[in-house]
């Protein structure tokens, strides 16, 4: 059978499909579906994929069969379509883990900056209930200099003590809050007090 001779008896059987005949289908079908899955196949590694676009392939076909042109090279107008659909599953692959990768990298953010929320906050009512157990002049300079800001000269003129009392009362109010803190709380809380204090 010369090519003539075929291509005509495929617009014959496309004229057919177009009107809704499934043997005609079916030869075409069975003449086409291994070329349309091998070129699949070579583009997305992958026989399940594969089949998947051979299956849109032929279905395709069956939808426009009536409106080819009859000079239309069907060998071509198959690899084409199939080409086409086996590029589109993998722009979409490409896009699907380009969006999971960013999904992943969002949520570990958002895991990260709630845990250390949570960490600080637990923290600091930590060192709270650690200042609150300070005696009261140990407390007071802790508060002026530690959470206030105020030199020990600046802080010894508003409580009317010397620079070195308040120099000590401070010493010894970290010492405790440091301890206090080690106790009540896990390592990680521990470091970052130590960078508060």
């Amino acid at each position: 059978m010369n090519l003539n001779t075929s291509l005509h008896n495929e617009q014959e059987l496309l004229r057919k499909i177009s009107k809704g005949d499934h043997h005609a289908f079916r030869i075409i079908y069975e003449k086409y579906r291994k070329k349309v899955y091998s070129v699949a196949l070579q583009i997305l590694k992958s026989n399940d994929l594969a089949e998947e676009v051979m299956q849109e392939t032929m279905l395709k076909l069956w939808q426009v069969a009536g409106t080819l042109a009859d000079d239309t090279v069907l060998d071509a107008y198959l690899r084409t379509i199939t080409r086409n659909r086996s590029f589109n599953i993998l722009r979409r692959q490409v896009l699907e883990a380009k969006v999971a990768v960013e999904m992943g990298r969002d949520w570990t953010e958002l895991h990260d900056e709630t845990a250390e929320k949570i960490l600080l906050d637990d923290t600091r009512k930590v060192l709270e209930a650690a200042i609150e157990q300070l005696p009261p002049q140990q407390k007071l300079v802790y508060q002026l200099c530690q959470q206030q800001g105020l030199k020990y000269e600046e802080a010894a003129l508003q409580l009317n003590l010397s620079t070195l009392t308040v120099q000590s009362y401070m010493k010894l109010a970290l010492r405790f809050v440091r301890k206090y803190v080690s106790q009540h709380t896990d390592i990680a809380a521990v470091l970052i007090i130590f960078k508060i204090l």
